[in-house]
């Protein structure tokens, strides 16, 4: 009886396992280069080009990968970082969520779920993820993880997070971010 118990809680424990994302690479580590890159974004429901190299000229910038518009978990952390938005502003970085989950839903999410305070690009493919080592695989599509960097103006990394926790990700890049700040005034 007692087998037959621990077989059936091994096999949902396995089942389980199964059905959850996994992971497709470690993300790129501090202190790499970032790679630059360009793609088709929207900010308050207004599409454009995202460039990264353009955006760093600005100053440093806090790019978030997540897996899909309007799922819960990346509607919360949406909602974290568009609370944030003029805290790192005010700091001089730029605030950019990219999703190779529901690309055609981008210009949709960046007006309802961030608020209209930050930028959201479509990453088809999950290519530029891919560049970043921050992807996952969901029911046999290739997903962008939940990954965080801060990437310094001269194109370096500052920060590489990966974690479930949405809020987790605010706190560690806006604590990069001031760090960034304090030492470049």
């Amino acid at each position: 009886m007692k087998f037959r118990k621990n077989l059936a809680v091994s096999l949902a424990l396995g089942l389980l396992a199964a059905s959850l994302p996994t992971a497709g690479f470690a993300a790129l580590p501090q202190g790499a280069s970032a790679p630059n890159f360009t793609l088709d974004a929207a900010k308050a429901g207004k599409t454009f080009h995202f460039t990264l190299n353009q955006s760093l000229r600005k100053g440093p910038v806090v790019l978030y990968f997540f897996p899909a518009a309007f799922t819960p978990g990346c509607t919360v952390e949406a909602h974290l970082f568009a609370e944030a938005t003029d805290s790192f502003r005010k700091m001089g970085a730029t605030v950019v969520g990219v999703t190779a989950g529901n690309v055609e839903r981008v210009a949709e999410f960046s007006k309802v779920e961030c608020r209209d305070k930050f930028a959201v690009a479509a990453d088809p493919g999950a290519k530029i993820a891919a560049e970043y080592k921050t992807t996952m695989t969901f029911k046999d599509r290739l997903l962008s993880e939940r990954t965080s960097f801060v990437i310094a103006p001269d194109g370096k990394i500052l920060l590489s997070y990966t974690d479930g926790n949405p809020q987790a990700h605010i706190d560690k890049t806006m604590a990069a971010v001031r760090e960034w700040k304090a030492k470049h005034g």
